[in-house]
């Protein structure tokens, strides 16, 4: 399955389909649902990285389970905007990823994405490490959600 610019991958979704946002790392993949109406990102969880058909199956469940119809996968691209490894790789998981799970996808940038979160939960949550290291995932999920939500919304 192609990937989407985030405006077409909208207009895919049946009534009340929601969008789910992951944002891989090296270790977890954070996730974020929107809800039905696509103005608002919420925290969901996160999944242990594995073999890409496992993280697809749980990826499929989390959508059935919730009406998601479509991806939003952060796209980490360079700081001067360029396509890097990390990007390409990213590119690449995502293809199959939808492939895997037969629902639509795009990227979004969500560089710094995570910085910013740390910064929030630092500051303004005042949590513990390890307490941030639980939440960091899913909170960048949503806050990369977020943005593409934002980004795409018509009048």
């Amino acid at each position: 399955m192609p990937l989407f610019n985030l405006t077409d991958l909208r207009a895919l979704l049946g009534r009340e389909e929601r969008l789910i946002g992951l944002d891989p790392g090296a270790k977890t993949i954070g996730v974020a649902l929107s809800d039905v109406r696509l103005t608002l990102a919420s925290p969901y969880g996160s999944l242990k990285r594995g073999k890409l058909s496992a993280n697809a199956a749980e990826i499929a469940a989390i959508a059935r389970k919730e009406g998601a119809g479509g991806l939003v996968v952060g796209l980490p691209l360079s700081m001067d905007g360029t396509v890097g490894p990390a990007a390409q790789a990213a590119r690449d998981w995502t293809l199959a990823l939808s492939d895997a799970t037969g629902l639509p996808a795009a990227l979004w940038d969500e560089r710094l994405s995570s910085a910013a979160v740390n910064r929030f939960l630092i500051g303004e949550a005042d949590l513990s490490r390890r307490k941030r290291a639980e939440a960091v995932d899913r909170a960048a999920a949503a806050w990369m959600l977020q943005a593409a939500l934002d980004a795409s919304r018509t009048a």
